[in-house]
């Protein structure tokens, strides 16, 4: 498919509290330290807002939040891609149904469908462009980036895509293992401009091996949480590398992403 380019980069997770210290690390420059994450108050919400969400759409809108820090947009359209979404609201809902008269909090209600992580932010950015949210299991950032690189090559404009994922909390952490919170935020663009950081040239139905991280402790992020897959793109991104990546999609398939500097 034709190539799309990415002006715009946040990043959230345990040791990588922006994309600036992102770079940093995944270029090399500094020592990464898998320290936990420290508390999410995503300013672009209002606090009364904020106070109504959960670790997972401020996990979200943190990524948000840092890309947007040195781009400015009117509108985007956004696709918002989780493999999992808030199980902790599922949990919670779920022990409330165990107790008399089942006392579901209507917060909890609210916050629980998959796409509460977009509603808030629309409702923080005032975007009011289309928004997708989709999941595709160990597969969704990649789901996720096919997504909206197709959008933003076929509507010609800049389109951000989100991909978040939490740990399961208490009983059900035994049912599908995440250990790692991780949230990235790319806005993609289908002309270059003097903000890209990368071409990007995705190649779905690609074969071979996973991309992984050569630094151990990044690579068990990256094997940990599904959206931590885009950790090789950010670091060939911060490297200005020139490479052909191949990122978990269907069981069977994969995508491959060719990428290359802008700079």
């Amino acid at each position: 498919m034709k190539p799309v380019y990415i002006e715009a980069i946040g990043v959230v997770g345990p040791g990588l509290e922006s994309w600036q210290q992102a770079a940093a690390i995944l270029a090399g420059d500094s020592e990464y330290h898998a320290c936990e994450l420290p508390a999410l108050k995503p300013t672009m919400l209002k606090p009364n807002e904020r106070r109504r969400t959960t670790l997972t759409i401020k996990l979200a809108l943190q990524a948000v939040q840092d890309a947007l820090a040195s781009n400015s947009y009117p509108d985007l359209s956004t696709v918002f891609t989780s493999s999992d979404g808030d199980m902790d609201i599922v949990d919670r809902i779920c022990q409330a149904l165990c107790l008399p008269d089942h006392p579901v909090s209507p917060t909890f209600f609210h916050n629980s469908v998959h796409n509460a992580p977009a509603g808030y932010c629309s409702i923080a950015t005032g975007f009011h462009a289309p928004s997708t949210s989709l999941s595709g299991l160990n597969g969704s950032f990649a789901a996720g980036l096919l997504d909206a690189a197709v959008q933003a090559v076929v509507e010609r404009q800049p389109v951000m895509l989100v991909a978040y994922d939490t740990p399961w909390p208490g009983a059900l952490n035994r049912f599908r293992q995440r250990r790692s919170p991780f949230g990235v935020a790319l806005v993609l663009h289908p002309q270059t401009s003097a903000q890209s950081f990368a071409e990007l040239t995705l190649l779905p139905g690609a074969g071979g091996d996973e991309s992984k991280m050569a630094d151990s402790r990044l690579e068990q992020l990256r094997a940990d949480t599904p959206a931590a897959a885009s950790l090789p793109l950010l670091e060939a991104i911060a490297n200005n590398s020139t490479v052909r990546l191949v990122l978990p999609y269907l069981v069977d398939e994969q995508i491959a992403v060719e990428v290359r500097p802008c700079n």
